[in-house]
């Protein structure tokens, strides 16, 4: 069973909360930093993306901006920017997009549940891109951002949060400039909180990463380190835990993941057509955006027309975790047999772009002459997710897209403190 604890968040006070709850560091670049900081002195940007108080040009990677990290971090403490709980507790967070709200639990995961596959992951991670995560943890000690974390719904943690959300005041509520509401409630009762804790160790026999692997994986790799460099470690340590973001599973909708290819490898469109009608019933419906409407559906934009594509009977295998998915039946029979992209993450000639964009920027691409084809794909359900995941096996690159992102900043896990 899963092992989520209370802890003593680090958070903002109320009347600063919007102006430091930031995206996450690394969907943006140091110039977008700077802009979405400007004017906010208290900003969780000037922790998370450091360089932006450093001269211009400053490698991102370099001490200097590590260590101007540690002493922002230190002045929001000594500002009360940032101020521990004095109890250990959990906090509600809630998400609104487009009219639905979805309401998740921030606990303290357990690095022993990563390592003994209670924590289950859908993606590969890498090394190096786990040892960048990993850097500037070590130098704050502290879990600066939360990972997104799903679990299967359990009826009474729902009630749970239904109870509190709708009779207490949310601590912070806020529209974000992207126009996605956030709101947080910290349960101040420690019988809750009691039971909470009961309730994922008795009903939640796993929960699942949702997004944040190379995050989930460094925060895992920090707790052994920190457990091997202390030699009166008892297990109860703050950094034996790692914070996350719980959603339960029917609350979450995955959001499209669409692919742009920058050449036809040498195929007119015509030729792409023709082979393309091996694999799928190939439909032309103008100029006019399709977008695919059901599982083994796809929309093509070619040549300034749009196509509906319908895989065929044996292209598919319902009944295997991974034949089912609609990235596979694309990227087996179409991008590598037809294009000659037989590494997705590592080919120059393919990009992803999440369906937040909308599929009209599929179109923009490929009517500029930056691309040559694009390919929108119906989403992912969340029970593919976890169906990859409870079988052991890995999805293909780029599979999944969640929004809203996680909003760093209301809450932050420190390492030196339980």
């Amino acid at each position: 069973m899963a092992i989520v604890k209370p802890f003593k968040g680090l958070r903002p006070p109320q009347n600063i909360a919007q102006d430091l709850a930031c995206l996450p560091y690394d969907v943006m670049n140091s110039e977008e930093a700077a802009r979405m900081a400007e004017g906010k002195d208290c900003s969780l940007l000037h922790i998370t993306r450091a360089e932006i108080d450093c001269p211009s040009g400053t490698d991102i990677h370099s001490e200097e901006v590590y260590e101007k990290s540690v002493a922002n971090f230190k002045v929001f403490q000594e500002k009360g920017w940032l101020v521990q709980d004095d109890e250990a507790k959990y906090y509600i967070y809630a998400q609104t997009m487009d009219g639905r709200t979805q309401y998740g639990i921030v606990g303290a995961a357990a690095c022993e549940d990563y390592a003994n596959g209670i924590i289950k992951k859908h993606e590969l991670t890498r090394p190096d891109k786990e040892e960048d995560r990993m850097i500037l943890t070590r130098y704050l000690d502290a879990n600066i951002e939360p990972v997104f974390f799903s679990y299967k719904a359990v009826p009474e943690i729902d009630a749970i949060v239904e109870s509190i959300v709708k009779n207490e005041a949310a601590d912070y509520d806020f529209i974000a400039e992207d126009g996605f509401g956030h709101h947080l409630w910290a349960i101040n009762d420690s019988s809750i909180n009691a039971q909470l804790e009961e309730l994922f160790s008795t009903k939640v026999p796993a929960t699942y990463v949702a997004d944040g692997h190379h995050r989930t994986a460094a925060a895992a790799r920090i707790g052994e380190e920190k457990k091997n460099q202390n030699s009166k470690h008892t297990g109860e340590e703050a950094y034996n835990y790692f914070m996350a973001v719980h959603f339960p599973d029917d609350q979450l909708k995955i959001i499209d993941y669409n692919r742009l290819v920058k050449d036809l490898n040498g195929l007119s469109p015509e030729e792409l057509l023709t082979r393309l009608q091996e694999v799928f019933e190939v439909e032309c419906v103008g100029t006019e955006i399709y977008q695919p409407s059901k599982l083994h559906e796809f929309s093509m934009y070619l040549d300034g027309n749009w196509y509906k594509l319908n895989a065929k009977t044996g292209t598919y295998n319902d009944n295997d975790p991974i034949g089912v998915l609609d990235v596979t039946i694309l990227s087996e029979h179409v991008l590598d047999k037809m294009l000659g992209i037989e590494d997705l993450r590592r080919s120059k000639r393919i990009d992803f772009v999440g369906g937040i964009r909308g599929l009209g920027e599929l179109q923009r691409r490929v009517d500029s002459g930056e691309m040559a084809v694009a390919f929108a794909l119906y989403p992912v359900s969340m029970q593919q997710l976890i169906d990859i995941a409870d079988t052991g096996n890995i999805m293909p690159p780029k599979t999944t897209w969640f929004e809203p992102k996680l909003r760093s900043g209301l809450v932050i896990h420190k390492l030196e403190s339980k």
